[in-house]
Formats: C-alpha cells, sequence, structure tokens
C-alpha cells in the first residue's frame, strides 16, 4: 500500500511527447505545472526573456539607489573616524570605482531573479523569504567579519548591512510582481 502514494501523485503526472514533466514541486512544496521555467513561460513553453530582463532592469534600478541611501555622504561624514581606511580620500578619484560599481546592482537582481526561476519561487512571501536567507548566508556575515578587522565604525557596517537587506528584498519585489 506504499505505493498508493506515489500512484496518486504519479497519475497527475502529464507528459509532454519527448517526456517532460509538467506538474513540478516548486522550492516551498507547491506545486507547479509548466516546464524548468514555468512560472514566465509564454503560449509557446518558451521562458520569457523580456520580462526578466525588465525584472532585472526594474530590480537593479531600485536596488542601486539603496547604495546611495544607505551609503551616502551624510553617513559618511557623521559616522567617519577613519578616513584613512577609504581608497578615494576627499572622493577624488572615485568616479572610475563608481563607474566600475554601478552595474554590479543588476547583477546582484539578474542573479536573484535567475534562482528564484530555477528554484520555483514566485510568490512575493517564498522570494522575500528567499532574500532574507541570502542575506544571512553571504553579505551579513561578510560584512559583519570586515568591520571587525577593519576600521569600520559600527553605525557604517549596520547601514552597509541593511542597504544590502534592502537591495536584496527589492530584487525579490521585482521578481514577485514581474515574473509571476
Amino acid at each position: 500500500m506504499a505505493s498508493s502514494g506515489f500512484r496518486a501523485h504519479h497519475d497527475k503526472m502529464r507528459y509532454y511527447p519527448r517526456g517532460i514533466r509538467l506538474l513540478r514541486t516548486g522550492f516551498y512544496g507547491r506545486e507547479l505545472v509548466g516546464g524548468p521555467f514555468c512560472a514566465v513561460q509564454s503560449e509557446t513553453g518558451e521562458m520569457s526573456w523580456l520580462r526578466f530582463a525588465l525584472a532585472v532592469f526594474v530590480g537593479g534600478l531600485a536596488s542601486s539607489l539603496t547604495d546611495w541611501f544607505f551609503m551616502g555622504d551624510l553617513l559618511y561624514k557623521k559616522f567617519n573616524k577613519h578616513p584613512e581606511i577609504w581608497r578615494y580620500p576627499g572622493d577624488k578619484g572615485a568616479s572610475k570605482a563608481i563607474a566600475w560599481s554601478a552595474p554590479l546592482p543588476f547583477l546582484t537582481c539578474a542573479a536573484f531573479a535567475l534562482a528564484c526561476v530555477q528554484l520555483h519561487v514566485h510568490s512575493s512571501g517564498a522570494t522575500v523569504k528567499l532574500a532574507v536567507e541570502v542575506w544571512l548566508i553571504a553579505p551579513l556575515p561578510w560584512i559583519i567579519t570586515t568591520s571587525l578587522w577593519m576600521k569600520l565604525q559600527p553605525a557604517i557596517a549596520a547601514a552597509y548591512s541593511l542597504g544590502w537587506l534592502v537591495k536584496l528584498i527589492l530584487a525579490a519585489v521585482a521578481v514577485a510582481l514581474i515574473l509571476r
């Protein structure tokens, strides 16, 4: 009788002519109908790269503002006890660094959106939960460790880590709203 659960689940399956399963279980246990990119598929069964690019653009644009908001000049002027740790004192020569770092929020959003698509995480609650989990895995421990070993004020480290959390949540909201 142990196979009855398998049989009931197997009966729900539908197959493409080439044997590809149509019913899949998502990351948080939801059953999803579609191919490997089911939530963003067009009528032809292909992933909608236009919607994916729109989610990356909107999320990247919104999250790039978090760097300006959380790491702006006011924060550095108020809490900058050790100006010798910064590469460009007085912002001389910082434009090259800004030009190289400006595309990175878009890369973050693209990687997050792709992870959501591959893990079948598309609801707003699930994407925000994944964003918090990613924040706990990488940016938060890295920022805390860096602030412990460098002359970085706790307020700057806290603002930087909150900026990363907001950046990932904005990417999650963009994925949930656009790739749904």
